[in-house]
């Protein structure tokens, strides 16, 4: 049987949620605004496609087990990041159009691919999620500090289940195709469309929310230059770089280099055919985090140590 524990959390996010959550790091900050606008039709995608191997998940009592808390987590996440997402909504009207556009992109890929694709698709994606927000939980208090405790409560609370149900994904794509190397086939594919749809959320946001409200350009932040940008800052010279580039720090400024180093070959790695999820590092506050919900603390805001 499956060991995820589905956390039922009352978030409030109101119109005194700020676009510009985190001001100390304003790219950090749209960083997440847009993740909370990807995840919203991501795990809509998730749920609708898998839905569609219940039968067949079904045959087995684990891996249906596995299924069930998995999606229930998932639509969790949904509805924690839809209340985020109106919020924001609510102050730029002109967002919805970023939602809608995400929705009818991945209900044109679930029209038209099979459901051994969707679960590649998601096995993919799911399995980088693991090195890219132990990065962020290890680094949380530079990364966080000075933000709004509502945006960074949901924010870590996301980012530590997604490492918890690491696995989730690969462990139903097993279950209905034995060809790894299916999924590896798939790898671009994966990657261009989820690509495609965070480019066409950036243009929205850059569209329809004021620079100064902002500071940073989204569809910049989001560009396939991001983690090349981040080591331009690094190695010899980088002060003198630093000191010549204008604008807000870039997304990972306070993350030592050989955290994001680490980041990126663990991410190359995530891909490979017999790459798993179980076996990877882990954020130990993750663990510290779930012992804190279940004493009863409120998890909806963040304290920073």
């Amino acid at each position: 049987m499956t060991d995820l524990v589905v956390r039922k959390i009352r978030w409030d996010f109101d119109a005194t949620v700020p676009f510009l959550w985190q001001p100390a790091n304003p790219n950090f900050g749209m960083f997440c605004n847009a993740f909370t606008f990807i995840a919203v039709p991501f795990e809509r995608y998730l749920i609708k496609a898998l839905r569609q191997a219940q039968d067949e998940f079904a045959r087995s009592p684990s891996v249906a087990a596995e299924a069930d808390a998995f999606l229930r987590q998932e639509g969790q996440h949904a509805a924690a990041h839809r209340k985020h997402m109106a919020a924001l909504i609510a102050r730029y009207p002109g967002l919805e159009r970023a939602h809608d556009e995400a929705n009818e992109a991945f209900d044109k890929l679930i029209g038209t691919h099979p459901v051994q694709f969707h679960a590649a698709y998601i096995a993919n994606l799911e399995a980088t999620f693991t090195p890219l927000f132990k990065v962020i939980i290890d680094n949380r208090n530079s990364l966080f500090s000075g933000s709004d405790p509502r945006v960074a409560a949901l924010m870590t609370w996301h980012f530590v289940e997604e490492i918890e149900h690491r696995s989730s994904g690969l462990i139903l794509y097993n279950h209905l195709t034995s060809d790894r190397w299916y999924r590896v086939r798939h790898i671009r594919h994966t990657f261009r469309h989820i690509g495609d749809v965070a480019a066409a959320i950036a243009r929205t946001i850059d569209e329809v929310v004021p620079v100064d409200d902002r500071l940073v350009s989204a569809e910049e932040l989001m560009s396939p230059a991001l983690l090349v940008n981040e080591f331009k800052f690094r190695g010899p010279g980088r002060h003198r770089r630093r000191a010549g580039a204008a604008g807000p720090p870039s997304l990972f400024a306070s993350v030592p280099s050989g955290d994001l180093a680490r980041m990126v070959w663990r991410l190359a790695l995530s891909q490979a055919p017999y790459h798993d999820p179980a076996d990877q590092p882990l954020p130990g506050w993750a663990r510290t985090w779930m012992s804190q919900y279940d004493r009863g603390q409120d998890m909806t805001l963040l304290a920073v140590d």
